[in-house]
This record gives C-alpha cells, structure tokens and sequence, in this order.
C-alpha cells in the first residue's frame, strides 16, 4: 500500500436530488462526474446532471424495484438490476435500453462492468453468479459456489477475476482468464455477516464492508488479511478507495461516513450530515468554498456532498429514502 500520509480532506459541497417515488436503493456517478444515477424502489432509473442537479431522464421499463445500478468504464452504457429477475442495459446517450438479459431466477441485486467495458457480471437471490457479453447479450459463465445471495461484485483492474460477496458470509474471487479450462475460485473468510459491498483498489487490493460492522483489505493472490476496520456502529452498506490508496471511505446505515487509513487501519475522519429545520448541515473538518446548503431535508431525496476538485466521486449512501452520496 501507499506509505505516503494522507493530507487534509475536506467537503463542501452539499445538494439534494428528489423526485423519487420510493426508496433509493443505488447510485452511482459517471466516469467524468458529470452525471449521477440512482435507483429506486419505485421501478425506475434516474439519470441527473451533477452540477444543476437538473433530472435528465427517469426510465421505466423494469416491472419490479430496481436494487443497483452502475456506468460501464467507458461512460457508453448503464446497467440496472431489478427484482424483476433481469438486468438491463441503456445507451447513455440516448437513454435507451438496449438489451433485457434474462437468465436468473430470483432478484438480481449487483452488477459490475469489465474494466474494458466488454463483459457484465451479475448476481442476486439465486445464488448464481452470471458473466455476460456486452454487446451480443450472450451468457458467457454460470459460476456457483456460494451458498447464499449474492449481494456485491467487482472486476478486478486486470479483469482477470471477478470478486464477489454474499449473504453466505464469504468472498469468492473467480478466475476469469481465457486459459483456464474450469473457473477456479478461492474463499475469502473471516466475515460474520452479509458481505454488502466488495471494491478493487487500482493496484488490485480489495476491500469488503459486511454487515458485521466491518471492513477488511486483502491481498487477494496469494490470499491474505492485509488489515481489519472497525468503528461503524451499524452495518457497512458501501465502500471505496482513494486512487492513490491513501484512504478507504465508507458508509453504513447511518448519516456518518468513515475515512481510514489503509497503511494503519484507523480512523482518520467522521463526517456527519445532521438534518435539522430547512437545511441539513455537514460537518467537516477542512471546509471549503461550495454551493451553499439548500433544501430541505425530504423523503426521497438524494443528498450529494463534496467537492469534484480534490478528487474523484465516491458513492456511498444508506439504503434509505434519503440517502447519502459523497465525493472526498
């Protein structure tokens, strides 16, 4: 990891984005920032512009609740993942679906783009993980072993393995490579809850957040515990890692997100965002010049905090009506 310290950080930037008609469930930014998308309870995809926080599109289509969503590497395509036991593919810049792929039998609740944009992985309350190709639709691996829900995946930065997390309480890291005549796959065990989120860090570190509360870096190949994070009060719901592997930040079902550092493991930064009368107020170490607060604190609403010039978004929000999504 890096053994550089990690400087000051701040947030300044504070912004709700309403309309929904249910709970929020997912979110997730755009490669260049410039548009957010969530996903809600109420069977549509939004689409905002960042700045404005102007609605670009809702998109219906999915007969059930949309669980997840996420931009593809290269800003072209979305994917969405619903209860209706199908995922669907949409053209940015269109808003557009493209392609309805079926082939699970329950809920799908993650999705995750190839780092080359070309394959989809996904997986849900079946139990199956399911690799797809983008452009034709074509299910390329049905990979099983894990023996509950699967709740989180990533590609790894060399797409070499996918990584993933379930209700079973392990991480499974497949091996996607072209040579291998069977996929192989390794536990990750340790965890004593639902594995909510995993993340691949750029050098291929890889961070799981679970429902116990708390979140583990590894070393995946060969495997290894590389540090234990522990402070959240309430189950971890969402992860990420700086780029330059200075810090992990994280987000539970609660108004805080944790800022570690991954040489130590500590807790270096708790911001808060504390709802009281027409505004919601963010605590922050380091402010900075933003937008100034505005709104009020409402169902449905997604709240938008940061500052797009000291790095790039993280998304990390509450399975709530009124989550929180970051940017550090």
């Amino acid at each position: 990891m890096n053994n550089r310290a990690p400087g000051t950080l701040a947030v300044g930037r504070v912004k709700y984005f309403g309309r929904h008609h249910g709970e929020v469930n997912s979110s997730a930014f755009s490669p260049n920032g410039q548009t957010l998308l969530t996903a809600s309870d109420d069977g549509c995809v939004y689409g905002w512009e960042t700045q404005t926080g102007q609605l670009l599109w809702k998109l219906g289509g999915h007969t059930g609740a949309v669980k997840f969503c996420r931009f593809s590497p290269d800003g072209r395509l979305f994917a969405s993942t619903s209860c209706d036991c199908t995922i669907r593919l949409w053209d940015v810049a269109r808003a557009k679906c493209l392609q309805v792929l079926k082939g699970h039998q329950r809920s799908v609740e993650t999705v995750s783009f190839s780092p080359d944009s070309r394959q989809l992985a996904s997986g849900g309350w079946d139990k199956r993980v399911m690799l797809w190709e983008v452009q034709s639709g074509q299910m390329l691996r049905l990979l099983l072993g894990h023996r509950d829900s699967i709740q989180s995946s990533d590609f790894s930065p060399s797409a070499d393995c996918l990584a993933t997390g379930s209700w079973d309480s392990t991480v499974r890291i497949w091996d996607l490579r072209a040579g291998t005549p069977k996929t192989f796959h390794h536990k990750l065990e340790g965890h004593s809850g639902n594995i909510s989120c995993v993340c691949y860090s750029p050098s291929g570190l890889l961070a799981s957040g679970s429902w116990d509360k708390t979140i583990r870096i590894w070393k995946p190949q060969p495997a290894s515990l590389l540090v234990q994070l522990k402070g959240h009060v309430t189950w971890v719901k969402s992860i990420a890692f700086s780029p330059n592997e200075l810090w992990l930040v994280s987000a539970g079902y609660s108004r805080l997100i944790k800022v570690w550092d991954c040489n130590t493991g500590k807790c270096i930064e708790t911001l808060k965002v504390r709802a009281g009368g027409c505004s919601t107020q963010v605590a922050k170490k380091a402010p900075r010049e933003g937008w100034e607060q505005e709104g009020p604190s409402e169902p449905s609403a997604m709240l938008l905090a940061g500052n797009p010039g000291c790095g790039p978004f993280l998304c990390l929000h509450p399975r709530w009506e009124t989550p929180s999504v970051w940017s550090c």
